[in-house]
């Protein structure tokens, strides 16, 4: 790619109108769009839809892929989820760059908090303002300022910002992979790890199970011996499961459904669980470890297993590509003013999804705040503007031709 004059980083942010970003996310925070919330999730994605049609290219809303879930009663369900929004730009570019955000939030609309309240002159306090209303906010600054540098028409993106990446993106894994593929980089608008900025650098993988157990029931007192206890199947399933802790992956057993009159031998549970491997030979050494347990219990208790659910985050290390993209967020952030550095992080995201689709990827390029996950969420609004200078100025140096 031919190399031409770079615009300054002042310049893109003398080109950030903070004040109508502000204005942007209270309205955004005060959309109820927790990820079960239909009606919410409609209502803002069609915000969405405004907001980035004033951007060159084609919006379009996505229909969810199918989800099942497994019920308490053990028989699988439909689970409904949001329709995806996504911006295609330039498609046709040779060099196009992915930038993904989530429209969801943990509250649901039944939840308490449900209101904005400012905690100081810079600190927004509000359902969704760092998680991720804000970011959102900042992708539609930044590529605004972006297309008004002359590079910008060289090059191509896409946006994708999806409706369930709270609960795992499981209905638009699929669409995150399709967006993923080909592209030079990606940019993923999760808060910043810290307040103060700091990016989440290696990520562990996340994966979600619900294991249903068949036992056989029996009366508890008059013939015991003739059942075969799921409850206890389930338990010492958990048991087990958790032994399996060490450095390099956690096990959480989270729930146990089931069970029946205390005088029945139980012939149905449910088992829950979560498992956080930091590496991808974590992940596979499980799985193994998995199907020996599973044949081991139910040939001992005699009883039946049924899997549902896996790993849907996959460990994200990061590799030479990746640190270079790292390399040049800290240097476009001090070409800003703004000291970046990174740590490893436990928690997941959809940047997990796009790196395994070998694209070099910062997932916490959206806007510093804290308490994330709670009712004490806040956004530091100073950020707002600062982000989306250093996004525009990532993408202006990317679309020069910096190598990774």
């Amino acid at each position: 790619m031919q190399q031409v004059p770079t615009i300054s980083g002042a310049r893109l942010l003398d080109s950030i109108d903070a004040p109508a970003m502000l204005s942007q996310v209270e309205r955004w925070a005060a959309i109820n769009s927790g990820t079960a919330n239909l009606a919410g999730l409609a209502t803002m994605a069609g915000e969405l839809v405004d907001a980035f049609s004033a951007l060159p290219g084609k919006v379009t809303l996505e229909e969810p892929a199918p989800v099942t879930a497994i019920a308490p009663d053990g028989n699988e369900i439909a689970k409904d989820h949001g329709r995806h929004m996504v911006l295609r730009v330039r498609p046709d570019a040779e060099r196009r760059f992915l930038l993904t955000g989530h429209m969801d939030t943990v509250f649901p609309i039944d939840h308490p908090f449900q209101s904005l309240t400012w905690l100081d002159a810079d600190r927004l306090n509000g359902p969704g303002t760092a998680d991720m209303k804000g970011g959102l906010s900042v992708i539609v600054a930044a590529l605004s300022a972006f297309e008004r540098t002359p590079e910008a028409a060289k090059i191509g993106y896409d946006v994708m910002v999806n409706s369930d990446e709270e609960t795992g993106s499981l209905s638009s894994a699929a669409l995150i992979s399709a967006l993923a593929r080909g592209k030079y980089a990606a940019l993923t608008y999760e808060p910043s790890a810290l307040p103060d900025g700091t990016l989440a650098h290696a990520r562990g993988g996340s994966g979600n199970y619900s294991v249903t157990v068949t036992g056989k029931s029996a009366h508890a007192g008059r013939n015991p011996q003739e059942g075969r206890n799921a409850v206890v199947a389930a338990a010492r399933l958990a048991v087990a499961l958790k032994a399996l802790d060490h450095a390099e992956l956690s096990v959480n057993p989270a729930r146990i459904d089931g069970g029946s009159a205390n005088n029945v031998v139980p012939d149905h549970a449910v088992l829950r669980f979560n498992i956080r491997p930091r590496s991808t030979e974590a992940a596979e050494a499980f799985q193994a470890t998995f199907a020996a347990l599973l044949a081991e219990i139910s040939s001992e208790l005699d009883v039946t297993f049924h899997v549902h659910g896996g790993i849907t985050r996959p460990p994200k290390p990061v590799d030479a590509r990746a640190q270079k993209l790292f390399d040049l967020v800290k240097a476009c952030g001090a070409e800003l003013d703004q000291t970046l550095n990174w740590q490893n992080s436990g928690g997941v995201c959809d940047g997990n999804n796009i790196a395994a689709c070998n694209v070099p990827v910062v997932d916490t390029m959206g806007v510093r705040g804290g308490s994330i996950h709670s009712p004490h969420e806040f956004m530091i609004v100073s950020s707002l503007r600062e982000r989306a200078a250093l996004s525009a100025l990532v993408l202006q140096r990317l679309s020069v031709g910096a190598p990774l």
